[in-house]
């Protein structure tokens, strides 16, 4: 029985016991009265009844006071006492019963917490032990781990159901960069823990390609399989497939799953289609020309007397042949240039690599002493290392043929986002018109060419050139001006997206996982989960306020994934209230050309897809969802979860259901709060601590979880 009902019963209880006694003795005593005497107590009992009446209530209200103050202090505060203890035994084991209420409740809490303090120690001790024989195990994970994640090449692991186990860091930016829909408005991929490979690559094929696996072990023969694939964008991709084999102990063991390596050669097939384009351009286009200079030719030395006019003819037809041919062997080795300006890929590389590379070049094949001044040895820039050498090379080598140099000298600095890399020698000047001249031929140095000039290179690089004098210093240089390298990861390098031991991209629990999909019937711990938080111009949804972030992070096999989020920023469309910038801190230039709900929602849906959803007080952000959704054509249908209504279903004696007090109450330490990605991954962690708590009062599954919500008296509240 709730303690609201027993309360209940013991005022009607007392009530009885107030008035029951007196009623049955004037019973008793009016059944064994005579006529007159009973007139006469009715009279006496008439005046004597305001009185009285009176008493009894002011003693029944004291009476009510008392008890409802005793069951506050011993009912209520031992039932909030049990809920502490709960916590302490598996949310928080760091909390403790505050001491207050009478005497022996006092006593009863400073026991407990006693009783907690002494199973911590033993349960440090546990721990430590525990520690000390999961180290090794940890390592070898950590060291898997680490090396998947820094591999040069993509690699995705799934189980034979298409479900991405594990991805490094390359597959995530590969598919991040592939990503054509609306998920890339937020910077998201395509890929994902617990996602299906079949929203990347072609299903029939991949299923295929499991068949010749298949195949192949059952013959004895080396498991491998290559295919060929395209993605939704449009792109071409060349994927390699091993099996992942069971730990069986016979001969044949069976395939768990797979490894897949993904190389983009989009572009790779592109400049092969252009090379093979030229090469058709050479032969083919020149056949032609060739019989016709081959047949003028012919005629003429077997006709040596032929009329003048005849004679040229022929000559005219070998030369406009001639010429043909000559433009366009001109034309092809044009497109086949452009096409070589983009062979190789621009890196990150130290600047002082750069250097040391150009000058053991230099000496090596020009015999020219290079030396170095003022190098900034912790730049970095975003180069092709082989052509900027190459110019470097070529520059000192255009100089040692015209100016004589007794010796060169290399500079590296930089100012803001330009680094300046200086080529400096000492000598004579030299004028604008041969700088441009050296700037737009094509690069040759000691029998080694190039089809890019000095011009390509710079553009390549996206910098620029320039020749200049240090009149005091009689000297004289090329500066090359080049872009700072902004290193490709450094957002993961964030604490809140990066774990201190090992990336968070993978989960081989996830082999014994297949259908995915959402029943209310399955266990909470089993689901796939989209934790989210909005923040908004305002708090009425209905009188117009609008969504100014959306931020989310998934959750997976009971993990909270960091790396996996959506957070995006939003243009309202409308002005944001002064009163609400304090409290999340976006102001009105954060939000101005961001892209509208008309381009984020569907990221978000896209996001969170075939997951259940998560928020906390999510009545409030779900309303803001359901008001847009005539205008984005976008719908939620997914089970929604809220961890205030769940709170109040676990600790329904506590005082505060708000998400700070949560969060002290199941001890968690989060970090900023009041932004929507913070907030979205304070409330899955919370989400995560309710769990087995959730468990322990026999609510198993999702449907449970629901019923048990909207029982609770939060979930009448509306917006």
């Amino acid at each position: 029985m709730k303690a609201k009902y027993r309360f209940a019963l013991a005022v009607i209880v007392l009530g009885l016991l107030m008035t029951g006694p007196f009623v049955v003795t004037s019973l008793l005593v009016w059944l064994e009265m005579k006529e007159a005497e009973r007139n006469m107590l009715t009279d006496l009992l008439l005046s004597r009844l305001p009185v009285g009446t009176i008493m009894t209530l002011f003693g029944f209200v004291i009476g009510v006071a008392v008890l409802h103050k005793l069951f506050k202090q011993y009912v209520e505060g031992l039932l909030r006492m049990a809920e502490t203890l709960r916590m302490m035994l598996s949310a928080n084991r760091n909390f403790r019963v505050t001491p207050d209420g009478p005497p022996e409740v006092q006593q009863l809490a400073r026991a407990a917490n006693d009783l907690a303090q002494q199973r911590d120690m033993l349960m440090d001790d546990v721990d430590a032990q525990i520690s000390k024989a999961k180290a090794s195990v940890e390592e070898e994970k950590n060291r898997l781990a680490a090396l998947m994640s820094e591999l040069a090449q993509a690699v995705v692991v799934c189980n034979l159901d298409g479900r991405i186990l594990l991805y490094n860091n390359r597959a995530r930016l590969q598919f991040k960069a592939l990503a054509q829909g609306p998920t890339s408005v937020s910077g998201g991929a395509l890929i994902g823990l617990g996602r299906s490979i079949f929203s990347i690559l072609e299903k029939n094929q991949v299923q295929h390609a499991q068949e010749v696996i298949t195949q192949r072990l059952s013959a004895g023969k080396t498991a491998i399989s290559n295919f060929i694939t395209t993605t939704r964008g449009g792109q071409l991709l060349r994927a390699q497939m091993v099996p992942v084999l069971s730990a069986a102990g016979d001969e044949t063991k069976a395939m768990s799953g797979y490894v897949l390596t993904v190389e983009n050669i989009t572009r790779s097939m592109e400049q092969e289609a252009k090379r093979d384009q030229a090469l058709h351009s050479m032969t083919e286009g020149s056949r032609s020309s060739l019989g016709s200079i081959r047949a003028a030719i012919t005629n003429l030395i077997d006709y040596p007397d032929m009329e003048a006019e005849l004679r040229e003819r022929f000559v005219r037809v070998v030369d406009d042949e001639a010429a043909r041919m000559s433009q366009r062997l001109d034309q092809t080795m044009a497109e086949f240039s452009d096409s070589m300006k983009t062979r190789w890929p621009l890196e990150d590389i130290l600047g002082i690599d750069v250097i040391a590379a150009a000058q053991r070049r230099i000496e090596d094949k020009l015999k020219l002493p290079i030396k170095t001044e003022e190098l900034d040895d912790t730049l970095w820039v975003k180069a092709d290392s082989f052509s900027l050498v190459f110019a470097l090379v070529f520059l000192a080598a255009k100089l040692q043929d015209h100016y004589e140099p007794r010796e060169l000298r290399c500079r590296l600095s930089s100012e803001g986002k330009l680094a300046y890399l200086d080529l400096i020698w000492a000598g004579a000047a030299m004028s604008s018109e041969t700088f441009y001249t050296w700037e737009m031929e094509t690069m040759q140095v000691d029998g080694e060419s190039s089809p890019l000039s000095l011009r390509d290179v710079i553009d390549r690089h996206g910098g620029e050139i320039w020749y200049q004098r240090e009149k005091a210093a009689h000297r004289a240089f090329f500066r090359f001006v080049l872009p700072v390298a902004t290193p490709e990861l450094a957002p993961e390098q964030d604490e809140r997206t990066r774990s201190a031991n090992r990336p968070e991209y993978y989960d081989f629990d996830l082999f014994n996982f297949a259908d995915k999909s959402i029943d209310l019937d399955r266990k909470l711990s089993d689901l796939t989960y989209t934790v989210f938080d909005t923040e908004t111009t305002g708090l009425e949804p209905s009188k117009g306020d609008e969504i100014i972030q959306i931020g989310a992070v998934r959750v997976v096999n009971n993990r909270l994934l960091r790396q996996e989020v959506f957070n995006q920023l939003v243009d309202p469309e409308c002005p944001l209230k002064p009163e609400s910038i304090p409290i999340h801190g976006i102001s009105e230039d954060m939000v101005r050309g961001q892209p509208n709900i008309d381009i984020v929602l569907p990221a978000f849906h896209e996001f969170c897809e075939d997951t259940v959803l998560i928020a906390h007080n999510a009545a409030f952000d779900m309303r803001f969802l359901q008001l847009k959704e005539s205008r984005t054509n976008i719908r939620f249908t997914q089970p929604v979860l809220d961890t205030l209504l769940l709170s109040a279903v676990i600790h329904p004696n506590q005082e505060s259901h708000k998400l700070d007090v949560i969060l002290e109450r199941l001890g968690i330490e989060i970090g900023g709060r009041h932004n929507a990605l913070e907030d979205a991954l304070a409330t899955a962690a919370v989400f995560l601590k309710m769990i087995p708590l959730l468990e322990e009062q026999g609510i198993i599954t999702v449907r449970q979880a629901l019923e048990a919500s909207e029982k609770t008296y939060f979930a009448r509240i509306k917006y």
